[in-house]
């Protein structure tokens, strides 16, 4: 499927390549025939996936992030990064010997996105709704326009 055009183009790294590998920043799924996987350490930080998309005057990113309280999450805006942060935690302790597969991410994660323009922090609005997506609303900015002045004479 060929994307179009937009002001996004080449300024996201949606899984760079390491040694001929694709390097996502998320956790290698594992399961009972791989290496025992170790416990996550307190510096283990995920990532969760995003849908970025503009729709009127706002550009909108979408992020299913299930398993997170609203009080969890924190959304910073630094110029034109806007970095949400958040933890997600495992309700019920299952031992590390029962699970066949385990390819959920628990714990803090952070996903960083770079707009194509500086974002006004007061202008952003953000929802989180009951079945755990959260929508930040970033609005354009306006164009503008250049005017020539030139010297009367």
């Amino acid at each position: 499927m060929k994307m179009a055009t937009s002001p996004f183009h080449g300024i996201f790294s949606f899984g760079a390549q390491q040694n001929g590998a694709a390097v996502s920043g998320l956790p290698e799924p594992r399961n009972a025939q791989q290496v025992p996987a170790q416990h996550p350490t307190e510096t283990t930080v995920g990532q969760i996936a995003v849908d970025i998309y503009e729709q009127d005057d706002y550009y909108i990113i979408r992020a299913p992030i299930a398993g997170v309280r609203l009080s969890d999450l924190d959304i910073e805006v630094d110029d034109t990064v806007i970095t949400i942060r958040g933890t997600r935690r495992l309700s019920d302790a299952i031992p590390e010997n029962q699970y066949y597969l385990q390819e959920c991410f628990w714990g803090d994660f952070k996903r960083s996105v770079t707009m194509p323009c500086s974002v006004d922090p007061k202008k952003v609005k953000a929802t989180f709704s009951k079945d755990g997506i959260l929508k930040i609303l970033i609005p354009k900015e306006e164009k503008v326009k250049i005017v020539r002045i030139s010297e009367v004479g």
